[in-house]
């Protein structure tokens, strides 16, 4: 398996209030667990995913908590991206957020994706 075949891009587009990102976060943990390097980058309401706080009572059973995905995530070496424009437009600024997320344009994902990793969507 080459190195590219072992990346694995996640974009997510739905926010705390929807049962997919909740999902989305216990397969890119999962993907960490297979042995995959995963990246998320969060666009339009996923943003919100990593404000300070804003996940903190987000449960759907029987997932684990949003924020112990996250910070799970985080933990195993995610690369964690949330997109300028949406950042921007919700009046956000790196100090709004958890640490760990970095804000960064869609080049990110797309050098790996032209490298060959795999993607996936929620």
């Amino acid at each position: 398996m080459s190195e590219s075949s072992k990346e694995l891009v996640m974009l997510f587009t739905h926010g705390a209030d929807h049962e997919l990102s909740s999902v989305g976060f216990t397969i890119a943990n999962g993907g960490m667990t297979a042995g995959l390097k995963v990246s998320a980058f969060l666009t339009s309401a996923a943003v919100d995913l990593v404000r300070k706080r804003a996940i903190d009572s987000t449960v759907v059973p029987p997932l684990d908590p949003l924020a112990a995905l996250v910070k799970d995530f985080l933990a195993r070496g995610g690369r964690l991206w949330a997109c300028t424009p949406c950042v921007k437009a919700r009046g956000y600024e790196q100090s709004d957020l958890i640490e760990g997320v970095e804000i960064a344009g869609s080049s990110k994902i797309h050098e790996l994706i032209k490298a060959g990793a795999g993607t996936l969507s929620f």
